[in-house]
Formats: structure tokens, C-alpha cells, sequence
């Protein structure tokens, strides 16, 4: 299973490239393998993402805009995903890998019990 990040290298909005920067940055930071795929420089890219992200998480208008992550084919979300999963401790979940011993971003944390 491979991680795949869509990314714009050109993208002319600073908001998109503090989400891919986040992204990258947060995998390279608990080793997880990814590949990068550039939508800008990749015309194959850019055409397998926009058919790969499913209707009901495309924009209303327009194409759906990276960062977008894929598990080999399989969709995971946009970077409002990533952020929520990453907030909930549960990236490793969010991605379908297995979370590494100890680590703390693995499992959604248990309901308190009362």
C-alpha cells in the first residue's frame, strides 16, 4: 500500500500550499512513505486525481483542488479530512496502515467512561 499526496508544485494559492506543506510535512515527520504526485507538472497526474476523487467529495463547481490523498487507488480525502483525522489522533486509521507501536496517532481515542 502506497500513500499517495496530490499536490500543486505551482499553485498560485498560499492557503493550498500551507495545506500540502502541512500535509508532507506531518508524513516525513512520523516516517510514513508517500509518493508525491504533481498535478501541475504531470498532466497524467492531474487527470488520474480529478477522475479518481469521488463525485460526492467534488466541489460543487469547478475540480476538486489538492492536497488530495489516496491509498494505491483508493480515496482517502482532502486536507479537511487529513486535519480532522490528524486532530482526532487518528491519521494511521484515516491512511489504512497500521499505527506503529506506541504511537499515539493511531487508534481514535476510547469514549471516557462514566
Amino acid at each position: 500500500m502506497v500513500i499517495k499526496v496530490y499536490i500543486a508544485s505551482s499553485s498560485g494559492s498560499t492557503a493550498i500550499k500551507k495545506q500540502q506543506q502541512d500535509v508532507l510535512g506531518f508524513l516525513e515527520a512520523n516516517k510514513i512513505e508517500f509518493e508525491e504526485k504533481d498535478i501541475a507538472a504531470n498532466e497524467e497526474n492531474r487527470k488520474w486525481m480529478r477522475e479518481n476523487v469521488p463525485e460526492d467529495s467534488r466541489p460543487a463547481s469547478g475540480n476538486p483542488l489538492p492536497p488530495r490523498l489516496f491509498n494505491d487507488s483508493r480515496y482517502l480525502g482532502d486536507y479537511e479530512a487529513f486535519f480532522e483525522a490528524r486532530e482526532n489522533n487518528a491519521v494511521y486509521a484515516f491512511l489504512g496502515l497500521t499505527a506503529p507501536p506506541g504511537s499515539k496517532v493511531g487508534e481514535p481515542p476510547s469514549e471516557p467512561q462514566s
